[in-house]
């Protein structure tokens, strides 16, 4: 099978970068905190994931320091509001510059709630929000050690609000809920309804992964 390979350190020699489109489709982590002075900010984060269930710890990557960064530095706790098909226009209009201590959610016509745990809003027509406490900011240097300008933030889940409309059987509907993921290069996302959903047991043994061939 013929392949490309390129070093990113030498160039791709692309039309453009594929690493984004590659690592996809991603979460997105839509962001709400609060400064040092109580002025709300909302912010989508393509590179966002969990890490780990017990406990429960979400992470998104920060490119420079952005108003998100340093409002979680201040306050120490953050949200992450579930994006949903619904809401991919407000989302992607959150994501314009605005100066800082602007309030995105209201810039953008969004209806705020307040959260249980933390003193940070969340987005009201979230399907579910994670309430989130910091863990810690990494920042990420390259292999020579150099530093990149860009963050990791780890946050601990202390809290989650999920819409009763999407709870079935007791279970959260992924499906239903119809996430949005960022996909490829700068306008591809990808929407995930329940049309898309598969389906797979995972194997507790190796001998019932192998009667699976």
């Amino acid at each position: 099978m013929d392949q490309y390979f390129y070093e990113p350190a030498k160039g791709h020699g692309l039309p453009r970068d594929p690493f984004k489109a590659i690592v996809a489709p991603r979460p997105i982590g839509w962001i709400s905190s609060r400064d040092g002075e109580g002025r709300a900010n909302l912010a989508p984060y393509s590179f966002f994931n969990a890490f780990c269930d017990v406990p429960p710890i979400v992470a998104f990557g920060s490119g420079g320091r952005k108003d998100s960064l340093r409002n979680i530095e201040d306050t120490g706790e953050f949200a992450v509001n579930f994006v949903s098909v619904d809401l991919a226009e407000a989302m992607n209009r959150s994501s314009a510059p605005f100066p800082r201590g602007v309030d995105e959610m209201a810039a953008v016509g969004l209806a705020a709630a307040p959260c249980r745990l933390i003193a940070a809003p969340r987005v009201a027509d979230s399907p579910a929000v994670l309430e989130c406490r910091l863990l810690r900011i990494l920042p990420l240097d390259d292999l020579e050690g150099r530093p990149t300008d860009s963050y990791a933030v780890f946050g601990q889940v202390v809290g989650v609000h999920i819409n009763q409309r999407f709870l079935v059987d007791g279970l959260f509907d992924t499906g239903a809920a119809q996430p949005l993921m960022r996909a490829g290069y700068i306008a591809d996302y990808v929407a995930v309804g329940p049309s898309a959903m598969v389906k797979m047991r995972r194997p507790k043994t190796v001998e019932e992964a192998m009667d699976l061939l």
